[in-house]
Formats: C-alpha cells, structure tokens, sequence
C-alpha cells in the first residue's frame, strides 16, 4: 500500500526530484480506486459542477457541496492528499468570511488543505488563510470561476503583458504562503518560465511538460465526460463506451431472461411450499 504523502512532501517535490500526480475526484467508490493507484494527490474539485451536477460552469458550486462531497473521497482515499477545492463566493466578500469557509471546509470535509483561484487579488487572502494554520494551493492562468470576464474557456498569458502578469501573480502567491500553485491554460513556454520564476512547485493542466507535477480531472482522462474534452486532456481509457455496452448488454439479457438466471438467484428451500 501506498505511503500518503503530505503537504510539506508536495512542496519539496521539486527539491526531492519527485513528479507527483493528482487527479480530481468526487465520491467515496471512485477515491477507493484512486487510492489503490499510485496517484499522490486528489483535488475535490469544484468541477463537480459541471462533471456531476451538470451545471454549465462552476459557479453555481456551494460550500454544502463541496463539504458534502469531500467527505466522502476523504473516507475512501486514507493514503491520498485530499485537498479541497473553495467554490466561488466561498472567499470573494472578505478574508474573514475566507477563513472562516477553509475552516469550515476542512474541519467539516476533513481534507488535509484548501485551494482558491486567483492571483494578484488572492494573496492577501492567501496569507490569511495560511496564518490561520490551513495549507493553500494556488491557482492562476485559466481560473473557471471568473470565466465570465475572461470570455470563455480560452488559453491565458499569450502576450508578453499577460504572461508577465502571470509570472507576477504566481510570486505573489508563493509570498503569501502558498505551498504549490496550478497553472491552467497557458502555453508551454509560459508555465516553463513561471516553473522557473518561483521556487513553489507547479501542478500543471495544459501549462506543458516543464511543469513540476500535472492534474486531470479523472472524468476527462477516462473518457466519461463528454460535454466538453479540452486540448489538454489524454484519455487513458473510455470508459463511457465502456459502460453503455455493459447497461445495453444487462438491459438485453433481462430482456430475454439471461439474466438473472440461477446462480444470481437465492434458491434455497422454503419450508412449506412445494
């Protein structure tokens, strides 16, 4: 069985030379799975939204959900890092209303610390919530929460003034105590400087090879979710092919009576009957 790693094992993983993944994950049977794998770290993500909710973005997420579903993966997955994921309006109004929802959400989920979208404007938030004694990972580039005013989902930093931002607003956050940071969205070249720029590790999702670790989020890479598949994301297997073969198999032998035959049939003797 896996060592679980910690919060401080993930910010060394550059000094240790170690490529940690993570994967995003929402409920106890998938953790079970994720945790028999060699997969470091879990993101309960509030991707869930739009992966099990349905909704059209992660906006509409609330804290009720995301502590509902990190209590679940937590259980299931003992020997990963959970981190849990502050949905918007979670952190927005004030640094004490961030802090009280990262206490919340890791005394009520129990996941072992929190991530929050932002840059510049979230580091004073950062050190708060840091200070407060709960770990913080960052997260800059494409930030899904405030997709909004970006336009849609589209690649960030592709002038020289936005990638400059971005370098700015990742040494921002590793000033204010972050212990890792996700880059989401910018071309290779970007996340290699940004790597380079900060001494934090980078958890990259399309933000190239040079990124210290790299996340997916599990429905993608799986071929589960198909909405919407980015150009970032490779798919491991496809398991949604995989699953409507089985629902159609099982639908057809109840169909004809395959199923259930004896040996999924309890055919012990009642007394008294004949």
């Amino acid at each position: 069985m896996k060592k679980k790693i910690s919060v401080i094992d993930a910010k060394n993983c550059r000094v240790n030379n170690e490529k940690y993944t993570m994967v995003t994950c929402y409920d106890y049977t998938t953790a079970t799975i994720v945790n028999e794998s060699n997969i470091n770290i879990i993101l309960v993500g509030d991707s869930l939204g739009m992966v099990m909710m349905g909704y059209q973005s992660t906006v509409p997420v609330t804290m009720e959900d995301m502590i509902h579903h990190i209590r679940g993966v937590v259980k299931g997955a003992p020997q990963t890092l959970v981190i849990g994921d502050m949905p918007f309006g979670s952190y927005n109004v004030s640094i004490e209303q961030a802090i009280t929802n990262a206490i919340r959400m890791m005394k009520e989920g129990g996941c072992d610390c929190i991530k929050l979208e932002g840059g510049l404007e979230m580091a004073d938030t950062t050190r708060a919530i840091v200070k407060a004694g709960i770990p913080v990972m960052g997260h800059i580039g494409l930030t899904p929460q405030t997709i909004s005013a970006m336009g849609g989902f589209k690649v960030q930093g592709k002038s020289r003034e936005a990638a400059e931002k971005l370098v700015a607003a990742a040494e921002a956050i590793e000033e204010a105590g972050a212990f890792m940071i996700v880059l989401e969205a910018v071309p290779s070249v970007v996340g290699k400087y940004i790597t380079n720029s900060i001494n934090i590790p980078t958890m990259g999702i399309g933000a190239g090879v040079d990124c210290d670790c790299q996340v997916l989020i599990l429905q993608d890479m799986l071929g589960m979710y198909a909405d919407f598949t980015p150009k970032f994301v490779k798919k491991y297997a496809n398991l949604r092919e995989t699953m409507i073969e089985a629902f159609n198999t099982f639908h057809g032998e109840v169909g004809s009576k395959v199923f259930p035959s004896e040996e999924f049939c309890y055919n012990t003797k009642v007394e008294g009957l004949e």
